[in-house]
């Protein structure tokens, strides 16, 4: 279709999301990168809800990390999420259909007092929540924190402090203050999965893509 000089493709709606898949196929191809069979999925998530392909290069997988993230999908895993905006990106028919549920407690007004009580944000409060509700291992968690670093350091201080152990741990908070040594941290962690967006890049909306990822595989 050409309209004035500008060039449209012609691509039916039901074909936009394969035809995207496509180009960043091809385009990866094109830029020499091969991506691990395993991590391919999640990777291509990434790139397509971003248009971004530095997340060829900036997310780093832990070993096992993709099977863990499977194996705890297919357990009936909660995914705690540090926002509402990833919350709502998490495809919960799917997570339902595997006997998981998705939650979220920034908004809750416990969570809201704690940090008021304490000074801390309410991200850190609704880390500190979500070790209570299912530190005893009850059933798998999958954290995935898309914007407040201060969630991730409480993770990382909740995990050493062994009062939670997370199946996965998807870390790819967005920004500029504390974002990398954040994701530096959960980089240490020795006996945790996780899934990284090593850097200054991330966002909600990265931390959704990547647990749909999983869940389509699962």
């Amino acid at each position: 279709m050409h309209t004035g000089h500008i060039q449209l493709e012609q691509v039916l709606p039901a074909e936009i999301e394969n035809r995207s898949f496509e180009i960043i196929q091809d385009e990866l191809a094109a830029m020499g990168k091969v991506l691990d069979p395993v991590q391919d999925l999640l990777i291509r998530r990434a790139i397509h809800t971003t248009a971004d392909f530095d997340y060829a290069d900036n997310l780093v997988f832990s070993e096992g990390a993709v099977e863990a993230g499977l194996n705890a999908l297919r357990e009936g895993a909660v995914i705690i999420t540090d926002t509402n905006m990833a919350w709502s990106g998490i495809n919960k028919k799917k997570l339902a259909n595997l006997g998981g549920e998705a939650v979220c407690f920034m908004a809750d007004e416990s969570v809201a007092a704690r940090a008021a009580a304490s000074g801390s944000t309410r991200a850190v409060a609704s880390m500190e929540k979500a070790a209570e509700l299912y530190g005893n291992a009850s059933r798998p968690c999958i954290f995935a924190i898309g914007n407040a670093p201060t969630a991730l350091v409480r993770l990382y201080e909740l995990v050493q402090e062994g009062r939670i152990s997370p199946a996965l741990i998807i870390g790819a908070p967005v920004g500029f203050v504390n974002v990398v040594p954040s994701k530096e941290l959960i980089l240490t962690l020795p006996h945790t999965p996780y899934i990284v967006a090593r850097g200054r890049k991330g966002g909600s909306n990265v931390a959704a893509a990547l647990c749909n990822a999983l869940l389509y595989q699962a």
